[in-house]
This record gives C-alpha cells, structure tokens and sequence, in this order.
C-alpha cells in the first residue's frame, strides 16, 4: 500500500428491499481488511475515489442519498452481471392472495 496516500473503503448492504445502506467504512489497515473479507466471500469490488468520499460522510447503517440511487443501482447491476445472476424480477407477485 501506497503511505502517500491512504487508502479507503466502504461497503453496502442492499436487500433489494429497501435503498442500500452502508455496512462498513475505513481507511488504511481497515479498508485493506474489508477488502479482504470482500474477496474472501465473493463480493465484487468497484473502484471510485469520489464516491467512497462520498460515502465516507455517512454512518454506518445510514441509507445512500438519493442522489446516489442511479449511480448506486448500476454498480449493483454490474455486480450482479458479473456473478452471472440476475436482478430479482420486478413483476413478481410479492405473495399469492
């Protein structure tokens, strides 16, 4: 790791329920360890220095902005496209009456 210039991470949880929310947040040995645990279990890591900064300011278990949604909701469509799944289908009935 590069000491000139910390590194940062965040990670979101998205039940595909309600708008995503920030799991976990560090910079230095932190973020390298939330990456870790990231790769350990699967979880695609994208790379964008200004919306971790952004994202920086909220607390854990806070929802992302809502002008963060779009930008948010595509990261999470790639990461679904590059796990070979598919994004839950939005016409299904939520239960059977």
């Amino acid at each position: 790791m590069n000491m000139s210039t910390p590194k940062s991470a965040i990670a979101l949880f998205y039940d595909g329920k309600a708008a995503p929310k920030l799991s976990a947040k560090g910079e230095g040995e932190v973020a390298e360890e939330i990456m870790r645990i990231a790769r350990e279990h699967g979880v695609p890591l994208y790379e964008n220095a200004a919306l971790v900064q952004s994202l920086s300011t909220l607390e854990l278990g806070d929802e992302i902005p809502e002008l963060l949604y779009r930008v948010i909701a595509e990261i999470i469509a790639f990461a679904y496209i590059i796990q070979g799944k598919k994004p839950l289908d939005e016409t299904a009935p939520d239960d059977e009456h």
